[in-house]
């Protein structure tokens, strides 16, 4: 049987590895011998504790009253048993008796160690939530422990009682992580759990590039450059807004940092991801001129009725300005929350030329893509179903994703995405047919044998036809982030 040395040494070891207080392990030992007296004597027994740490000694002292007739054992003693220890004994007096831990059956001591084993698990749990609880958006670094149906679970440096997990929403999926790795994630939300609180770690929130941010911008941690908005396409791109409270510093510049060292230290955790930082601005039209860098900008017009924003630009910037996939106004409409329409010069000159052009749609165009999934035919039902359960329920949702977007889906097998992709292909591939059919022909580009003006939808719709090289080289002429 353990003795009490034995024992308290165990619990200086157990103060040290789950970081408790001297008086945390008082109460410990407290609430376990009385779990282990209440298995051996009954429910309302009393005792004292008394820990001399000096000589590394636990001594549990038994209470029982003196009484002349005996109504509860755990708790009374009658007085011809108490004068066996002292013949001064009498009714109303507390005996005292020394309960050495051999005397402690195996059944008390495992309740002892469950009891304690509880406590100290309430602990962690309190401890984690007060830790953690206001800190949101905070970068976590780990160990990864384990790698099970594409979630990888963290132990973590700081706290490694903590469960911490990354969900395979959350990760870039163009990076490959092994057990044993260090990782770094932010912290986006605290799980309440049957078995306590668990944290959901990230690398695919924006909340991730924002945190990097403030970890390499030091005026950023002091308050004086603030990220105003993000905008972020996992693994290909992002755009942050950024303003300075100090006019004597740029606030690009100072995310850029000397020769990009501090952008770049950001891409290099995020894995290539490139990253334009554009100024943030209140003026909505010089706000999207900036956000559409490094594509530059002719005339905005802006309706802040709609939300909605009207970009002209040359017909050299329209791909650029475009993107490949549409991904650059994307990401631009998304930081400064408003739609943007982009028109090439010759079109908007055909168009007016001179002013906004803010007229609605045909309502036959309006409503073209906000039909829903289960109306189309040559989609099965279980497609849509996958589709609906993802949030996805209108054509219009799914007609921008690509093939590594649908592959992400949850639910969604391998033949089902190839499924989706080639309908979507098809829808396309007809939907342009039928425009190049309705749109008229020019006389003198019949007669000079070339081929008539592109319209910003047409342009729009082929731009990911664009060789790679050709983007590759538009958007590589500017490698330092985007600014005015």
């Amino acid at each position: 049987m353990t003795g009490s040395a034995e024992m308290l040494a165990a619990f200086r070891e157990l103060t040290t590895t789950k970081r408790l207080e001297r008086g945390e392990l008082l109460d410990l030992l407290r609430d376990g011998i009385q779990a282990a007296l209440v298995r051996a004597y009954g429910p309302t027994v009393k005792f004292e504790l008394n820990v001399d740490e000096l000589q590394g000694t636990i001594q549990v002292l038994r209470l029982r009253q003196v009484v002349a007739e005996v109504e509860d054992p755990a708790w009374q003693v009658e007085v011809e048993e108490a004068r066996y220890a002292d013949p001064a004994f009498e009714p109303g007096d507390v005996l005292e008796e020394e309960v050495p831990f051999e005397t402690f059956g195996r059944l008390a001591v495992q309740a002892a160690k469950q009891r304690i084993i509880q406590r100290v698990r309430e602990g962690e749990r309190a401890r984690i939530r007060e830790e953690f609880g206001d800190k949101l958006g905070r970068l976590l670094s780990g160990e990864i422990q384990q790698i099970e149906r594409g979630k990888l679970v963290i132990m973590l440096n700081q706290f490694r009682e903590a469960e911490a997990i990354i969900p395979y929403r959350e990760q870039n999926h163009r990076e490959r992580f092994h057990q044993g790795d260090t990782i770094r994630a932010v912290l986006k939300k605290l799980e309440e759990t049957p078995k306590g609180p668990r944290l959901i770690l990230s690398r695919g929130d924006p909340l991730f590039v924002k945190a990097l941010f403030e970890l390499e911008v030091p005026e950023i941690q002091q308050s004086i450059v603030e990220i105003r908005a993000i905008a972020r396409e996992v693994g290909s791109r992002t755009k942050v807004a950024v303003i300075s409270r100090d006019d004597a510093i740029d606030p690009v510049g100072a995310c850029v940092g000397l020769k990009g060292s501090r952008v770049q230290a950001v891409v290099n955790e995020l894995g290539g991801e490139r990253i334009d930082i554009v100024p943030w601005s209140p003026d909505p039209e010089r706000f999207a001129r900036l956000a559409l860098a490094p594509a530059r900008v002719a005339k905005v017009f802006a309706d802040a009725m709609s939300k909605t924003i009207q970009a002209v630009v040359d017909e050299d910037q329209l791909s650029l300005a475009i993107g490949r996939n549409g991904q650059n106004v994307r990401l631009a409409s998304e930081l400064i929350g408003w739609k943007i329409d982009l028109y090439s010069s010759r079109e908007w000159l055909e168009r007016g030329g001179e002013g906004p052009l803010f007229a609605p749609l045909p309502p036959e165009e309006e409503m073209a893509t906000q039909v829903p999934l289960a109306e189309l035919e040559g989609l099965s039902p279980d497609i849509v179903s996958t589709l609906a359960q993802a949030g996805y329920g209108m054509l219009n949702d799914v007609l921008d994703l690509e093939q590594e977007d649908i592959a992400a889906i949850p639910g969604m097998t391998p033949e089902s995405a190839d499924q989706l992709l080639a309908f979507l292909t098809e829808l396309t591939e007809e939907s342009g047919e039928e425009s190049a059919a309705e749109a008229p022909v020019d006389a003198a580009a019949e007669e000079t044998q070339e081929p008539p003006a592109e319209s910003a939808e047409a342009q729009k719709a082929a731009a990911a036809d664009v060789p790679d090289e050709a983007q590759a080289t538009a958007v590589e002429s500017d490698p330092a982030p985007a600014a005015e």
